[in-house]
């Protein structure tokens, strides 16, 4: 398949008809690589978001945390309808570790609150290059802390505290959850890790089906860790990679969600398979016909969405 073109690999690929618009759409606009972080940010910032009609919460709020260096990140805090306490869900935003904000899954967040009655806390860690590993990690480990000791204040179930994220934010679930067990920290009921990235070696075979036009390029993600990382050795950091744990016995139940076409496929499967060989209840679903970044894109992947969340729910309800 690898020496075909990409018109070619694109038309052979299983995809459903939303991600081939989107494909299409992606595969129009130009690489980022060469441009900086803060430019980008800002074009993204400078394009409307679209408005949705979702269903009512009983809040949001955004609120200022304290994180290591006297500095603050907010966190945004999606309450359900009803009597509570709620389980908890504690949120990373993916975008590579370099870009994304809370707007970045805010309707996933907020279908997340209302479909599985849970309280959704949404992480704005600070992000790379200006701010290298490990920053983006202690404060997204900062902000499980602060969730648990304000469980009862949130009106939410400490006992039941889950972390979940995408892509970069599936990594930094899966770090936090390693660096919890660790340092004896607050009990996670179980890790969401939905197409995370577990290592930074871009050398699986989904990497060769996928690495151009499939919505994440390999060199992209290359940009992405170069950015995220402070030298070589980090590439194998455990809280960066953490396919490289020499240790995952006593981690969460772990729900691993892959998308079919994304050259983060095999890592995330790897992963699920190595928690499994630790002996961690691992459940596995593979978003067929798919690609990355869907669950953080409402307007053109709304319905795959719910049905994701669907799948969460099952998960949760199954762990509380």
């Amino acid at each position: 398949m690898s020496s075909l073109s990409l018109e070619e690999k694109l038309a052979a690929a299983n995809l459903v008809p939303q991600a081939r618009v989107y494909l299409e759409l992606m595969n129009q606009q130009p690489s980022i690589v060469n441009l900086e972080p803060h430019v980008i940010r800002e074009a993204l910032q400078s394009i409307p978001k679209p408005q949705f009609e979702l269903p009512a919460l009983k809040s949001i709020e955004d609120k200022k945390i304290n994180v290591k260096g006297n500095e603050q990140i907010t966190v945004r805090i999606y309450t359900p309808e009803g009597e509570g306490p709620f389980p908890l869900v504690v949120y990373y935003h993916g975008g590579g570790w370099v870009i994304g904000d809370l707007e970045t899954a805010n309707e996933s967040c907020h279908l997340l609150a209302h479909n599985a009655q849970v309280i959704v806390v949404s992480v704005d860690y600070r992000l790379s290059p200006e701010y290298k590993f490990p920053t983006p990690f202690n404060d997204s480990y900062t902000a499980l802390q602060w969730v648990a000791e304000n469980a009862v204040e949130l009106n939410g179930s400490v006992s039941k505290m889950f972390v979940a994220g995408d892509s970069a934010g599936g990594n930094l679930s899966a770090a936090v959850s390693l660096r919890s067990k660790q340092e004896n920290g607050p009990a996670i009921a179980g890790q969401i890790l939905i197409y995370p990235v577990t290592a930074l070696d871009y050398n699986t075979e989904s990497y060769q089906l996928f690495e151009n036009g499939f919505g994440l390029d390999k060199d992209l993600m290359i940009w992405f860790g170069n950015h995220y990382i402070r030298n070589e050795e980090d590439t194998k950091a455990p809280y960066i990679a953490p396919l490289y744990a020499n240790d995952l016995t006593g981690l969460p139940p772990a729900f691993v969600i892959a998308v079919e076409n994304d050259v983060l496929r095999d890592e995330g499967q790897a992963y699920a398979k190595k928690l499994e060989n630790a002996g961690i209840k691992v459940e596995e679903r593979l978003e067929e016909g798919l690609v990355h970044g869907y669950f953080t894109n409402y307007a053109m992947f709304g319905e795959n969405i719910e049905n994701t969340i669907t799948a969460i729910n099952r998960f949760i309800k199954s762990k509380i």
